[in-house]
């Protein structure tokens, strides 16, 4: 989709929609707790139908109204399941250890991106454990049933590998030990998971790199509501750094979302040049890149995982700023944004099938008016985006 969004200032209300790296997290906790739960707060975007597709997968029976999302059990599988999980590296990464725990063998099939960006922490872990691998562009398929154990993971690649040993190992027989080997990035949403599990009714216990699990615990069936999301608040409160006037309704001034931290971000990129640290909240990098092009220039750290997302964010995000008259120095772990000067008016730029990108570039084409080509690609965390974006006065249409 390609729209043409006219330069305007944004005001309003509006309600930031529920966090995502909640929503997968609860959703997965009901799902095993194998009974009737409720989890309110499921929008319909990409990432969760490819999570509740592969709830379907594990043979748990759902029916989801509007944002709410009820389950009903099932028999949890036991046997060879294909699980979907389209673009989701949430969902691949948090299903491959939950199959394995419950079965002996699964496949899993993604987009081409989903695929190449790796599993390599697994199967580190899977071939100590005699699990195998095969891959293919668009296909895992594992061989072989997870076993209690201690499992010394590298922290520096992603917190999502962690994230599914922690959903996984409560199910197993005995207990096991999560070692972490290196510094851990994303700590925070390390953090989200067990506080995700604990509200189901598992135990786990957390000292600095080890975490404990004991084996054979149950999920408990709860009904739980969705926290708002400061991943994608940052892209409407964004706007007020604009010079717009917009309040973002509901976030929870005391979230462990590490995201939250973009509202000081912002409050920096605004009054200074400042060196800011992506290392813990990667997903700000798009627009936080954004604001400082159109403020005063900043230097980013810790910039090394946006290259394994969506997109290769610092680079993507280097072309479109450039585009406008911007400049933007890309190195291996850190990024130089500097201020644009002179900046280009109607230019058409680029979503590289990157919602975050897709979100971050609107906010600057407000300003000055231009296009956005392949803007569907915000389905995958916030479908009703532009909608939202109009309601706050910020005008837009499609271009057919």
């Amino acid at each position: 989709m390609k729209i043409k969004i006219n330069k305007g200032i944004a005001v309003g209300e509006i309600k930031a929609p529920p966090s995502k790296s909640y929503a997968h997290r609860l959703l997965i906790g009901a799902a095993l707790a194998n009974g009737e739960s409720k989890i309110d707060g499921i929008i319909d975007s990409d990432d969760m139908r490819a999570t509740l597709s592969c709830i379907s997968s594990l043979g748990v029976k759902y029916e989801k109204k509007g944002e709410e999302v009820s389950f009903f059990g099932g028999e949890l599988v036991s046997s060879h399941r294909v699980f979907s999980a389209n673009e989701s590296g949430s969902t691949l990464r948090f299903f491959i250890p939950i199959a394995l725990a419950l079965g002996d063998s699964a496949t899993f099939i993604g987009t081409e991106r989903l695929i190449s960006r790796g599993i390599e922490v697994y199967e580190e872990i899977f071939e100590k454990q005699g699990i195998t691998v095969k891959k293919s562009k668009t296909e895992i398929e594992l061989n072989g049933k997870l076993k209690a154990d201690t499992f010394y993971v590298r922290g520096n690649v992603s917190s999502q590998f962690i994230s599914g040993l922690i959903f996984a190992l409560p199910l197993l027989d005995d207990d096991s030990k999560i070692v972490i080997t290196t510094e851990l990035e994303s700590e925070a949403y390390v953090d989200i998971t067990i506080d995700a599990v604990k509200q189901l009714g598992i135990e786990i216990t957390r000292k600095e790199n080890e975490i404990f699990v004991k084996g054979n615990q149950k999920y408990t069936p709860k009904n739980l509501s969705v926290e708002a999301d400061a991943s994608n608040a940052a892209f409407l409160d964004a706007f007020n750094i604009l010079g717009g006037d917009v309040s973002v309704l509901g976030l929870n001034d005391k979230t462990l979302q590490p995201d939250y931290i973009y509202k000081s971000y912002f409050e920096r990129i605004n009054d200074t040049v400042p060196t800011l640290s992506l290392a813990s909240c990667p997903d700000l990098g798009p627009i936080t890149f954004a604001l400082a092009a159109l403020k005063n220039g900043a230097h980013f750290v810790g910039t090394k995982r946006l290259k394994i997302k969506e997109s290769d964010r610092a680079t993507a995000m280097a072309r479109e700023l450039e585009a406008l008259g911007g400049k933007v120095t890309v190195n291996e772990n850190d990024v130089t944004v500097s201020k644009i000067e002179n900046i280009k008016e109607n230019q058409t730029l680029l979503c590289h099938n990157d919602h975050r990108i897709a979100m971050s570039l609107a906010c600057v084409l407000s300003t000055v008016g231009g296009t956005l080509d392949g803007c569907e690609c915000v389905k995958k965390s916030y479908p009703h985006f532009f909608d939202d974006l109009r309601q706050l006065g910020i005008d837009w249409e499609e271009i057919i």
